[in-house]
């Protein structure tokens, strides 16, 4: 009787093969980059490998560094350079999959504006501070010779309110991404700084997690992976399930725009989501002038690319067809 008793309680604490893991995701911005975790959320993927995903929106990688950080969500797009500020105070934050690795935006201005410097003493519109969008305005102000003091940066929240700003006159000049980026050249926008085509190798959006929860979790972050590698797949390759994760998420039915977007982020978002060595070292560089950690730092120790590794060496990519 006792045998029949411990045997019944252990079938209780056993889980199905079959079973779906629980786990929370985020998407943080209206634009193309984040179509990977979209149609692998709409597409089945997730639920095809054993997850059940509480899909949510928070925009800006400083508030969602937070969240992460406080145990409220597992995996999500975040900004590399914010990622790797917070690992160098201290948190576990680590980059598990790499999604552009060069700046997905274009810096646009009101037509007034011709170069970059004429920006001195204008209001720069961004999402949040910490955002990716502050980032590459940082980035880009700081090549044209202009620094911190030299304008001012204002908060929208989201990508599109950028573009919302430009076309009433709030703003002077702000980074768009596609297809709000397609949106502002139709509405009569110039484009004065290109750092998708002329920028450097720079770890812009990443997918990132702490190393405790990857440390709890490896197979909920093994399966995410898998998941999210056949979307990227599908992206690439299955247009009309491209177009329709991007109209559905970013709410633009112009066909044009749409087509115009996929074909710009088929180029950008990384097949074999490797973050880029190189591009991590940028970031480094950038921040070694006032942080003596970012000095002695290497860029192995902001990655944890072993899911991916996984994934190349079982063949994954192969199978599917990825180039």
């Amino acid at each position: 009787m006792r045998y029949i008793f411990t045997v019944l309680a252990l079938l209780t604490f056993v889980q199905p093969a079959s079973a779906q893991m629980k786990v929370r995701l985020n998407w943080s911005a209206i634009a193309a980059g984040q179509s990977g975790i979209w149609i692998a959320h709409d597409e089945g993927l997730f639920k095809k490998n054993g997850l059940d995903v509480e899909l949510l929106h928070i925009p800006s990688s400083s508030l969602i560094i937070q969240t992460i950080l406080a145990g409220e969500v597992a995996i999500s797009y975040v900004d590399g350079r914010n990622t790797i500020q917070s690992n160098l105070t201290g948190s576990d934050m680590v980059l598990i999959a790499g999604v552009t690795n060069r700046f997905p935006f274009t810096f646009m201005a009101r037509p007034e504006f011709k170069r970059v410097s004429d920006l001195r003493g204008k209001r720069i519109g961004v999402t949040r501070i910490g955002s990716s969008t502050h980032t590459v305005t940082l980035y880009v102000l700081n090549q044209a010779g202009l620094k911190p003091g030299d304008y001012e940066i204002v908060p929208l929240g989201e990508v599109p309110n950028i573009l919302i700003a430009l076309a009433a006159g709030r703003i002077d000049a702000g980074p768009l991404s596609s297809p709000t980026t397609i949106r502002g050249r139709k509405a009569g926008l110039v484009d004065l700084a290109t750092p998708a085509k002329d920028g450097p190798e720079y770890v812009s959006i990443a997918v990132g997690a702490t190393r405790a929860y990857i440390r709890a979790n490896p197979e909920i972050v093994r399966r995410f992976m898998r998941a999210y590698a056949e979307a990227v797949h599908l992206f690439k390759s299955n247009k009309p399930i491209a177009l329709k994760a991007l109209q559905k998420y970013t709410r633009v039915t112009d066909l044009e725009i749409l087509e115009e977007t996929h074909k710009e982020y088929r180029e950008l978002i990384e097949s074999v989501p490797y973050t880029s060595r190189r591009g991590i070292e940028t970031i480094l560089a950038e921040l070694a002038t006032g942080d003596a950690k970012a000095r002695q730092a290497k860029p192995d120790d902001f990655v944890d690319m072993r899911f991916v590794a996984e994934l190349e060496r079982d063949g994954f990519f192969k199978k599917l067809g990825t180039k």
